[in-house]
């Protein structure tokens, strides 16, 4: 249970098989799962943003176990992760910042094991049915490059004005058919979230 007032929960999961006619054997996966909630703030200043802390600390927890849950894995096999919040219009960009404060972090490890690595995160405003991106680097090595990606997310009637859409992705791989090259996913050692 949050502190949060949610609107709405949405899950997806998407798996490529095929790429450029290449097959994808594993396919490549990643599930993203966001939650719609009021705005605690929404039309009016506030200097004191602790709350949105605490609603990120706990939709952390939330969401990051609902992604490792829906690609119907074991933490510990999760590769990436990433986080991401649109503000309605009564809102304003400080508040996506407090939701995805630091202290998301530590629950959304803890959901994926590990997780040595800064989660990647954007923040922006938004209307209902605007397209949100989230982006993805490695759990433990930033330095992989073959998992630096991105997912959207849209839902046609989020956010609303006084609402925000709050969003965590997390993946079983990386992007199909890497060939940049750089430090592999089997390669990296996740000791100081670099390599």
């Amino acid at each position: 249970m949050t502190t949060a007032k949610i609107r709405k929960i949405v899950t997806t999961v998407e798996s490529t098989h095929l790429e450029m006619g290449q097959t994808i054997d594993p396919a490549t996966r990643r599930a993203a799962c966001i939650a719609v909630i009021e705005n605690p703030f929404s039309g009016s200043y506030e200097t004191d943003l602790e709350a949105l802390m605490v609603i990120g600390e706990e939709l952390g927890d939330l969401l990051g176990r609902k992604c490792v849950a829906a690609l119907g894995i074991s933490p510990a096999d999760a590769q990436s992760y990433g986080k991401s919040a649109m503000v309605g219009e009564n809102g304003e960009l400080e508040h996506a910042a407090a939701i995805l404060h630091p202290r998301m972090g530590k629950p959304l490890r803890a959901a994926v094991e590990k997780g040595a690595a800064l989660v990647a995160s954007s923040k922006k405003m938004g209307s209902m049915g605007q397209v949100l991106d989230i982006p993805l680097g490695h759990k433990d090595a930033a330095y992989v490059r073959s998992h630096f990606d991105g997912m959207e997310v849209c839902i046609n009637d989020a956010p609303r004005a006084n609402e925000i859409m709050v969003a965590i992705a997390v993946t079983d791989s990386g992007r199909p058919l890497p060939r940049v090259g750089g430090l592999t996913h089997e390669a990296a050692e996740g000791v100081n979230g670099l390599r």
